[in-house]
């Protein structure tokens, strides 16, 4: 018996391997350096859902504009009532309210459900009125444009895309294994959807960017780094942004992430931060626990990232569903057209009726 499930094969998938020992992610037979440097939101979308669905189109560009300008028509009547909830709960009400299916239209419709539910939950947070999508824009473009009210610069409109797509698909992680679980009842892709974006809320899984941000905030000074990190040692904390499930090493998101980062005139100054806080927090677990492979995960440098580009903290977790619903979506696809219903077996350890005499 295996409880976290670490050593149980649930799935054969042509979709990414995780490689811990080595630090490698392959998503659909390319590293994940290659995808995030070379494909779009949409083009990363195509090559996930290759294979399984009947008239895939040349470029997803145009059919996921026009879906996104339908969502917000759509979800406008409700939008008010849907951002009064905390922003993760929002997203779900947002696409609770939206036709289940399991074809193609489905699946865009479900990308471009994320991405304006995301866009108005940050602008009606903040006080303003959501912006109706650029049925033209690239996704990434027009994501960051509904959620920040202004048109961002291509290079900013490019580090959102690269992150969007770094995050895409990441093995059978909780939310991808729920997202397959509930897609094998035939319950529909909105629903094998919303079970992911559920798993998220938890703060074991997708939750961790918006603490690495308080946790920069409450070193304050590279001068302060060495006496924070130690007493948060002491005290038994986590320090946020730092060890994986799986790897046991570099995750390659993280040196994505960090190149991309860097990119980002707003985020020089964090940066700075960042990297020398990163560099006296990895010399300090080196040290304390040298029994454990605990370095640097995608979470850190996404929060630098995410900051840098305008996006409010208690948004990053939408975020990473708006890319991480093209990875749930093809699992959901997979698991359905294996036949099967996941139905694990478990061991009884309660006690048993007494035998009568």
């Amino acid at each position: 018996m295996d409880a976290g499930l670490e050593k149980v094969v649930a799935a054969e998938t042509v979709l990414s391997d995780v490689q811990g020992a080595n630090g490698r992610l392959i998503i659909r037979g390319r590293d994940v350096e290659d995808l995030a440097r070379d494909f779009s939101f949409e083009q990363t979308a195509s090559l996930l859902w290759g294979g399984f669905f009947d008239g895939m189109p040349a470029d997803l560009h145009p059919p996921l504009g026009v879906a996104r300008v339908v969502a917000f028509a759509r979800l406008a009547p409700d939008f008010k009532r849907i951002a009064a909830l905390p922003e993760t709960e929002a997203l779900r009400a947002a696409l609770s309210l939206m036709p289940d299916g399991d074809d193609l239209q489905t699946a865009i419709d479900l990308a471009a459900t994320m991405a304006v539910a995301t866009g108005a939950i940050a602008r009606l947070k903040s006080g303003g009125a959501p912006l109706e999508p650029d049925a033209t824009a690239p996704h990434d473009a027009d994501l960051l444009r509904m959620i920040r009210g202004d048109a961002p610069t291509e290079v900013e409109a490019r580090a959102l895309g690269a992150y969007l797509v770094t995050v895409c698909d990441h093995g059978l992680n909780a939310s991808t294994f729920v997202a397959r679980c509930v897609a094998s009842t035939r319950a529909g892709l909105g629903s094998a959807v919303i079970a992911g974006l559920s798993a998220l809320k938890g703060p074991l899984h997708g939750g961790a960017p918006g603490p690495v941000l308080d946790m920069l905030d409450g070193i304050g000074s590279i001068g302060n780094a060495e006496h924070w990190i130690r007493d948060a040692l002491d005290r038994g904390e986590r320090l946020m942004g730092f060890g994986h499930r799986v790897y046991r090493t570099l995750d390659p998101r993280a040196g994505v992430l960090k190149s991309v980062v860097t990119g980002l005139p707003a985020c020089h100054g964090r940066l700075a931060l960042a990297q020398a806080i990163e560099g006296r927090i990895l010399q300090r677990l080196a040290a304390e626990k040298p029994d454990r492979k605990l370095d640097t995960n995608a979470e850190y440098y996404t929060a630098i990232l995410l900051e840098a580009l305008g996006a409010p903290r208690g948004l990053f977790t939408c975020l990473f569903a708006c890319g991480r619903v093209t990875g749930w979506i093809a699992h959901a696809r997979e698991q359905l057209a294996t036949g099967r219903l996941v139905r694990p077996a478990a061991t009884y350890v309660g006690p048993l009726p007494a035998i009568a005499a």
